[in-house]
């Protein structure tokens, strides 16, 4: 199983960047994804998901309005479409899948999560 996410990079306040999520070794459909960051002296934290389906999505409070979580299982890709970024959006993005019979369900919380991906590195500059 492998999950590669790219798409990090430096912009500045107000900018926008749409990071993906490549996955393999896996039947995408069978799990919900999600993201997570971890910013520099903090601890790792959720940012957004996605049920199965499609139809439930989640985002922490500090990106709701600005993130969008999409998923297409046909390429096995997750993206996050992410807008109006902050400096305090600077942080490693992490991808993850985990794995559910339910298909109408997300998962906010990192440790029920059972694949993750490398990281990649976004900077908002002031």
């Amino acid at each position: 199983v492998q999950l590669q996410a790219f798409g990090g990079g430096l912009v500045q306040a107000g900018d926008s960047l749409r990071l993906s999520c490549a996955v393999s070794g896996l039947i995408q459909n069978r799990y919900i994804m999600g993201w997570f960051r971890q910013a520099p002296g903090k601890e790792r934290e959720f940012v957004a998901a996605i049920s199965r389906n499609s139809r439930i999505t989640n985002y922490s409070d500090a990106v709701k309005g600005r993130f969008t979580i999409s998923r297409n299982d046909a390429k096995n890709t997750v993206l996050l479409q992410m807008n109006s970024l902050k400096p305090e959006d600077t942080a490693v993005y992490y991808c993850a899948a985990d794995f559910r019979t339910h298909s109408n369900v997300v998962i906010t919380t990192d440790y029920e999560y059972d694949y993750w991906g490398q990281g990649t590195l976004v900077t908002v500059s002031s």
